[in-house]
């Protein structure tokens, strides 16, 4: 039986940080501009997932990308700055509560990068996409890219755009609701964010009821 075939990088295959390897040799078959693609936002238990999609430009690719779960706040919200300085498109798309309620987390989180891909200004002629899975009804071929994030700078730069939007978006709303600490947990299920819900309850439209802890409850 011939052996299957996964894209899960290797340890050792991941480089330090992200580079450009799989974007060139995208266009050196002919398929270009490359975008990236990356949400963030799947697990928390409050908030919309928010994704990004960006299309860098090879010759002012901005010089620290990465992983922005391995980032510094401090570090993401200048690369954020930077991204959108260089690259030659940015688009960002989001899909709140209640539609990830209506669907699940991950067709909520496709979904958004498939509409994040369609609002870009520049019309990519490939994606790379984080993760196992191809978004459907993209509008240009792609690829699914496991720890894309910490491979693919195209997809760590839609990684910090989406975490940092998101974050912002999140930052607002503890604004509006201070007893829950959206500033400072961003919709995680942290102690804090769990004993507010306890005290108050879950806020309609804002809180993912279709997530435990609230499904046992609504059930």
């Amino acid at each position: 039986m011939a052996p299957s075939h996964s894209d899960s990088p290797l340890l050792f295959d991941i480089p330090v940080r992200p580079d450009f390897v799989l974007e060139a040799g995208i266009m050196r078959d002919g398929h270009a501009p490359v975008a990236g693609l990356d949400e963030a936002g799947r697990g928390p238990l409050a908030g919309p997932v928010v994704a990004a999609a960006v299309v860098l430009d090879p010759e002012r690719i901005p010089d620290g990308l990465d992983d922005s779960k391995r980032l510094l706040p401090e570090a993401r919200e200048g690369l954020f700055l930077d991204i959108f300085e260089a690259a030659l498109s940015v688009s960002v798309a989001s899909l709140c509560a209640n539609s990830i309620d209506g669907s699940n987390i991950l067709k909520a989180s496709l979904e958004a990068m498939r509409r994040a891909l369609d609002g870009l200004c520049v019309r990519p002629a490939y994606a790379l996409a984080d993760g196992r899975d191809v978004p459907p009804g993209l509008a240009c071929p792609c690829r699914a890219v496991v720890k894309g994030d910490q491979r693919s700078q195209s997809i760590a730069a839609a990684s910090i755009v989406a975490k940092v939007v998101r974050d912002r978006m999140m930052v607002r709303t503890g604004a509006l609701v201070p007893h829950y600490g959206f500033d400072s947990h961003v919709g995680y299920a942290t102690p804090h964010h769990r004993s507010a819900i306890a005290e108050h309850g879950p806020i309609a439209r804002l809180h993912r009821m279709s997530f435990s802890p609230f499904k046992p409850v609504a059930a």
